[in-house]
């Protein structure tokens, strides 16, 4: 799924790129100024960035449930399910990286058929909070994410090795599978966890890549904002790209859409604000009260309409 199609790195290439290279991001707004406003941290909260960043609930009294009393939330089908999915793909990057590393290039029939034999699927223990049916879903659906990952991974690598008959094992893990999984980051910095974790990092021009199974949300661009902002923090080096990666899955088929997009002054700061009232929402403790129309799937529900 994190792949780009021809179509998208043409628009990738042709069009986001170039306008990545020229954009004018406020220096006061670039990571590695986290020392000084607005970017320091005024409490010493510490906030993941999906705290930060999400806006299901109106208020955030989610988060005050769960970070001031203490509430345990109990996850929904959504997000079980897109934990799953996401862990599967993390799964078949690392077993393709090292089915690589173990078989070499030397000989290629037995690494593409280690390739394509299917991965056992660990079932986390969440599953049993759902109703057979659901958690029947979810299986069925990451049987079908897997090997779908598995055999276009496979056709990355068959392809590479037709064209380049020298390549050894590190240079072909890089050229077919060319981002990193599950990129650890300390957010410190910036008043954020110590341990983020961005949920790929493609490698050739940074580029933070987010993974959604639901619909497209505007906030859900806080995420790659917020990690771009570690990573210049930490490294010193601009990140204005990011990209949110949608799965859907539909009439036994599964869809993917990309949303590719500039991390610029705007989303900065919409993620400084954010990250700033929640800080004192907690710290302080102010109740932000119940929003209007809630949810029934919310995890904190029960909670607010007890």
């Amino acid at each position: 799924m994190y792949f780009l199609t021809d179509d998208e790195r043409k628009m990738f290439l042709k069009k986001m790129l170039p306008k990545a290279r020229r954009l004018d991001i406020d220096e006061e707004l670039r990571g590695w100024n986290w020392h000084q406003a607005p970017l320091e941290p005024v409490y010493e909260e510490r906030l993941a960035v999906y705290e930060v960043s999400s806006g299901y609930c109106p208020t955030s009294r989610d988060l005050y449930l769960r970070r001031v009393l203490k509430n345990k939330l109990k996850p929904n089908f959504f997000m079980i399910s897109g934990r799953v999915f996401h862990q599967i793909i993390v799964d078949v990057m690392e077993n393709a990286k090292k089915q690589i590393y173990y078989h070499g290039t030397y000989a290629p029939e037995k690494l593409m058929a280690a390739l394509r034999q299917p991965i056992a699927i660990k079932w986390p223990d969440d599953l049993n909070l759902l109703s057979a049916e659901q958690s029947q879903d979810i299986k069925t659906k990451g049987n079908f994410l897997r090997d779908y990952e598995q055999s276009r991974i496979a056709a990355r690598i068959g392809e590479i090795l037709t064209q380049q008959p020298y390549i050894g094992a590190d240079s072909l893990a890089h050229l077919a599978i060319p981002l990193v999984c599950e990129n650890k980051l300390d957010g410190r910095f910036l008043g954020l966890s110590q341990y983020l974790s961005a949920d790929a990092l493609i490698l050739s021009e940074p580029m933070i890549i987010d993974l959604k199974f639901g619909a497209p949300q505007k906030f859900h661009r806080l995420s790659t904002t917020g990690y771009a902002l570690a990573m210049e923090a930490l490294y010193e080096v601009p990140v204005n790209l990011g990209c949110i990666v949608y799965g859907e899955f539909r009439n036994g088929r599964l869809i993917v859409t990309k949303d590719m997009h500039l991390i610029d002054d705007e989303l900065r700061q919409w993620f400084i604000e954010s990250r700033d009232s929640k800080m004192r929402m907690i710290c302080e403790e102010i109740d932000p009260g119940i929003p209007e129309g809630c949810y029934e799937y919310c995890p904190g529900y029960e909670f607010c309409h007890q």
